[in-house]
């Protein structure tokens, strides 16, 4: 019995572990041509981050947030939507195109001050494609 306690112990340990590294990772985000291009640092309060380490926004409760308090879309099903039902950003596994290597991204710069925020719109009906606006400009709209 000691024995059984103990190696459940030891899998509960790895477990945590795993996830504990697993959640520690930035999560890319990806453009229409499969560019990453931003990514969300898990770690840093779900902060989402341009590929040369400007802090644009952060998600809160499946919305995407600018840190100017301007409400930028939401976060659901592995992308980010627009205000008009557009793919703004995606994760890779959302993405129907072929992902590019990623390049090395820049140091993060320091956060700015979260502004108060904008009441948001209602959700638009998602549409099947991207939107006409870039990933990083979309999320550069939360500076």
């Amino acid at each position: 019995m000691k024995g059984l306690i103990l190696g459940a112990v030891a899998t509960l340990t790895v477990l945590v572990s795993v996830v504990d590294r697993c959640c520690a990772e930035d999560v890319s985000l990806y453009d229409g041509g499969g560019e990453a291009v931003a990514y969300i640092a898990v770690d840093d309060e779900l902060t989402v981050y341009l590929w040369g380490g400007q802090p644009v926004a952060y998600l809160d409760d499946g919305s995407v947030w600018g840190f100017n308090g301007k409400h930028l879309g939401w976060f659901d099903g592995g992308v980010i939507w627009d205000h008009e039902g557009n793919g703004a950003c995606a994760l890779k596994g959302a993405l129907t195109v072929i992902p590019r290597i990623e390049s090395l991204k820049s140091l993060k710069s320091l956060k700015p001050l979260k502004s108060l925020k904008e009441l948001p719109p209602l959700q638009a009906l998602h549409t099947n494609h991207f939107s006409a606006t870039p990933c990083s400009i979309f999320l550069a709209l939360g500076q």
